[in-house]
């Protein structure tokens, strides 16, 4: 390369150029900066003295991959570190986002890949300290600087062996994670007064990132909704028995900044708590009561819940309510009488509002199920309430279920609803349960609303007459979505719990109903209505 003045040119076309063959030239001419060893001392160079953001990109990412991709000597590495350790603290400020990002990934993998080689690696918490001491642009610059080196850590590298990549994230754990918590607490405390700053983000993102953290090696599925139990360290204890701790996450969530959600997404975290983390069961009640009006608050004011994202994010942390606790420590917690009849309502409205709502309504409905079959082994002389509520929530769900059923087989668009197989699965297995812990109301209010349907569906086969296309379809997806419940309901029969001999009659009873239809299914009369009447349409076209 003859100038840095064409460098930057080249660089400029790389990342900018729309025509393919011009961008493929100056990729073949730079990928000696990425695959040459000898090159690290140019990529210096550029970092040094390029104008141009594309080349400092350029020299960035190209220290990435020789980092990653080359077995480097180490100290070169502690060099290339101690440098972009100073290069960030001088010229991070002035930098484009994107070069930026790039050079603190950089620092991190460098620090990854070393962690265990020599001990100036595992300063790095230490360093990137330093920067929190300073004014905003550099607090900023050590927030990130963390936050990334905790998801580089926790993440696995194409190229890291799986074994010492789990060595390194467990010695991250052990030294340095906790204390990341620490700070990303005294930057969430700090910034409180600052509501909206960019630095309350990042600290909360921080914060995030060390609850996320994969503290057992399980690898679980980042992309999946569902978290299991978080098996924090047992050093953490102070801090989360701390009720400041959950106080600030709650405190964050109320200012309803569009950081809201990831608030949420802590507090999802914390309440996902190993139980034998906590001191005693005391500890561990304080810690349920404080959670338990944190998200009474939230559901009598409604503060974010128009937010679909936040919406979605709170009922997750509901439904973990009953994952992680049982539910005598539940009607132990203070407060619970209001808290229960609030998560009623807020259950209610929400399958009121089942279009928007999706498929979040769900983890309300499970943490219902949970409940009720939890009921047997109550042992609590406190009123559990849950047969003065959850009768509701059936009885809301089942009408709402059919006029869905009707208003998505209206659409023209769209499928059939029994073909969504993922949300038939959810309700198959939340239903059965709720509705055999009070079996008696609920399997009668299941035959009032479908003794109609079934009664007009026969008498219409029994005369043979005609019916419209899609009100056959209407009907025949209720009944089929009946047939389903029905079929889950006695699936669970001896494992939900609930038996006897009134439940065997009752058994027989939605059985019956069911078999009725049988006929009118085997005979095919149902196909000629469609015939006839797509015949009589054609007919009404020509």
């Amino acid at each position: 390369m003859e100038t840095l003045a064409q460098l930057e040119a080249l660089c400029e076309r790389l990342y900018n150029s729309s025509d393919s063959v011009e961008r493929a030239h100056a990729e073949s001419t730079l990928k000696c900066f990425s695959s040459n060893a000898d090159y690290i001392s140019q990529c210096q160079y550029v970092l040094d003295n390029a104008s141009s953001p594309y080349a400092l990109m350029l020299a960035s990412s190209s220290l990435l991959k020789q980092v990653t991709e080359q077995s480097l000597p180490l100290q070169l590495r502690i060099d290339i570190r101690n440098y972009l350790l100073n290069y960030l603290a001088s010229k991070g400020p002035e930098l484009e986002p994107f070069v930026l990002g790039s050079l603190i990934q950089l620092l991190s993998r460098i620090t990854k890949f070393g962690w265990l080689d020599d001990e100036r690696f595992r300063e790095v918490v230490k360093e990137a300290t330093n920067f929190l001491s300073q004014a905003q642009y550099h607090y900023a610059i050590g927030l990130k600087i963390l936050n990334q080196i905790v998801s580089e850590i926790n993440q696995h590298t194409v190229g890291l062996h799986a074994t010492r990549q789990r060595r390194i994230a467990i010695s991250f754990r052990d030294q340095s994670l906790f204390r990341i918590f620490q700070i990303s607490l005294t930057s969430l405390f700090k910034l409180k007064a600052d509501v909206g700053s960019k630095l309350q983000e990042l600290s909360l993102m921080l914060s995030l990132s060390c609850l996320s953290f994969d503290f057992m090696g399980t690898s679980y599925d980042e992309s999946s909704d569902e978290i299991g139990t978080n098996q924090v360290p047992l050093t953490w204890k102070p801090v989360l028995e701390d009720p400041s701790t959950l106080q600030i996450f709650f405190d964050f969530y109320t200012m309803n900044q569009p950081f809201s959600k990831e608030a949420l997404e802590c507090l999802l975290r914390l309440a996902s708590t190993r139980r034998s983390l906590f001191s005693d069961d005391t500890a561990r009640l304080k810690f349920l009561s404080q959670l338990m009006l944190g998200t009474k608050e939230i559901l009598q004011t409604g503060i974010g819940l128009a937010d679909h994202d936040n919406y979605h994010a709170f009922c997750r942390l509901l439904g973990r309510f009953k994952v992680n606790y049982q539910l005598s420590e539940l009607i132990n917690a203070e407060g619970y009488s209001d808290w229960i009849r609030l998560v009623a309502e807020f259950t209610l409205k929400s399958l009121q509002s089942w279009k928007w709502a999706g498929s979040s309504v769900y983890y309300l409905l499970n943490l219902w199920s949970k409940s009720v079959t939890s009921v047997r082994y109550l042992k609590s002389d406190k009123p559990c309430l849950l047969d003065e509520y959850a009768p509701k929530v059936i009885e809301c769900f089942v009408s709402l279920r059919f006029d869905s059923l009707q208003s998505e087989l209206s659409d023209e668009l769209g499928e059939d609803p029994l073909d969504n197989v993922e949300v038939l699965q959810d309700q198959l297995e939340f239903f059965p349960y709720l509705c055999r812990f009070q079996y008696g109301s609920c399997s009668s209010y299941l035959m009032k609303i479908v003794e109609p349907i079934i009664q007009s569906y026969m008498k219409v086969a029994n005369l043979q007459i005609p019916m419209n296309s899609y009100e056959l379809s209407v009907t025949e997806t209720k009944l089929a979505w009946f047939t389903h419940i029905v079929a889950a309901i006695l699936k669970t029969k001896h494992t939900s719990g609930f038996s006897g001999e009134s439940h065997e009659v009752l058994d027989a009873e939605i059985s019956a109903c069911v078999l009725q239809l049988v006929n009118i299914s085997d005979s095919g009369i149902h196909n000629k209505w469609a015939l006839v009447y797509s015949i009589d349409n054609s007919r009404v076209v020509q």
